[in-house]
């Protein structure tokens, strides 16, 4: 189960270590920038669902949160890729990260001015959701004119890796933010930091970026996307795979602030910490992801079993201490998911089709939490945070073999087990090699 390459054409690629793409520099300015604004990002993240629980005193509510910030992308991520497959990503970028830093600072305005409420909190994240639309396949797409198909793989790792970076900072500060002064400046902090972004967008060398053919307005151009993808495995198995997972299995803020409030007893401190372990485990998945620079789907199948499989044990684990520590393996199995089903999908993709395909992507990732935060905060309410969990696990757990029976099918693959010494005992081999060894 290999993955496919689009019609990137270039020569052989050159060896890639773990952080190959940062010699690049327009990618170096954007990983900087994108590492202190994706901080903001996560400390906006904790005390806005901390914010919404304290107001509210419900797991429910900070499930219709999550869902008004990601329904924009279910109901319109696909327009998204169009607008970034016809439109220059550096200029559609720097409107973007600039209107996502605006919504930061008029939350913090609402917040510290004591004026804030449930609703305001509620406007914001769709706000927030809208700008997402574009600006998640813009910058997912443009990776590939900054770097090139040689590093592309690396250098969507290594967005994870920044990303997961940020998490282990942000939700700590955060917590201890929220504690000392509240989640006011925990806004205005987010807000702030896109400044950084903005600055590494407008210092790149347009020159150096790599040129790709622009898609003209036309009708269309929806349907064309979405024939593409139905036409192609390699790409909408991994993406109904990731649209599962994303659906049912990333619901960690109902999940972690109802252990922390119900199970636990703990405060905005611990949630903090909880999510910072959690990031530890991303940050390794990450790394180790950029270390392999290839992405293979039966690594993603293989990651999203263990993932599902880890999150049904982490919600049964009776003391503190364990349920904090499965949080790490967790972590570095949901990123491997995620990277590489993104990578796979990218690296299989023609470059003039990639802002569709990316926004499709998004929009199965992200854009299925409007249905699935508001069912798993109901579970978690109704059930309990143990049962919530473990739901979302099972699901998680169930799709990635579904998936991995379906790729097996269209690959014309069999599962062979051999016992002897010196070979290798599970594999996925050809029908035909499999009938012959027997």
């Amino acid at each position: 189960m290999r993955t496919g390459h689009g019609a990137d054409s270039a020569p052989a690629p050159a060896p890639t270590t773990m952080f190959s793409s940062l010699k690049i520099r327009n990618y170096r300015l954007f990983a900087t920038g994108q590492v202190v604004s994706n901080t903001g990002t996560w400390m906006q993240r904790i005390a806005q669902d901390w914010l919404v629980l304290s107001l509210t005193g419900s797991a429910s509510a900070v499930g219709i949160t999550i869902a008004l910030q990601f329904l924009p992308m279910l109901l319109f991520g696909l327009y998204g890729g169009v607008l970034a497959d016809r439109l220059p990503k550096r200029r559609l970028l720097l409107a973007t990260q600039s209107a996502m830093g605006l919504t930061g600072l008029a939350l913090a305005v609402l917040t510290l001015s004591g004026h804030v409420q449930v609703w305001h909190v509620y406007l914001t994240a769709f706000v927030l959701g809208l700008v997402t639309v574009v600006d998640n396949p813009a910058r997912q797409s443009f990776v590939s004119e900054m770097v090139g198909p040689a590093q592309l793989a690396n250098a969507v790792s290594l967005n994870s890796a920044n990303f997961q970076s940020a998490r282990l900072v942000g939700p700590a500060v955060a917590g201890v933010l929220i504690t000392a002064v509240g989640s006011g400046y925990a806004f205005l902090l987010n807000g702030l930091s896109f400044l950084a972004p903005l600055a590494g967008l407008l210092m790149m060398r347009t020159s150096e970026l790599h040129k790709v053919e622009r898609a003209p307005r036309g009708k269309g151009q929806l349907r064309e996307g979405l024939r593409y993808v139905a036409g192609r495995p390699e790409l909408i198995w991994p993406i109904v795979l990731v649209g599962f997972v994303g659906t049912f299995g990333f619901n960690f803020p109902i999940w972690l602030s109802a252990f922390v409030d119900d199970v636990f007893h703990g405060d905005a401190g611990t949630y903090g910490l909880l999510n910072t372990l959690m990031a530890a485990g991303s940050l390794a998945g990450a790394l180790l992801a950029a270390r392999r620079g290839t992405s293979r789907l039966r690594l993603l199948v293989g990651a999203a079993v263990l993932f599902g499989v880890l999150e049904m044990v982490t919600a049964v684990a009776p003391s503190f201490w364990l349920f904090a520590a499965l949080l790490v393996p967790i972590g570095m199995f949901g990123l491997t998911v995620n990277v590489t089903a993104n990578s796979s999908v990218q690296m299989a993709t023609d470059p003039a089709m990639r802002g569709r395909v990316m926004s499709l992507f998004m929009m199965v990732f992200t854009g299925g939490t409007p249905l699935g935060a508001p069912l798993v905060g109901w579970i978690t309410d109704t059930y309990g945070a143990r049962t919530g969990f473990a739901a979302g696990g099972a699901v998680s757990a169930l799709a990635a073999i579904g998936v991995g029976v379906m790729l097996c099918r269209v690959g014309g693959l069999r599962l062979r087990i051999d016992l002897r010494r010196g070979r290798r005992h599970v594999a996925f081999v050809p029908r035909e090699q499999l009938a012959t060894a027997a």
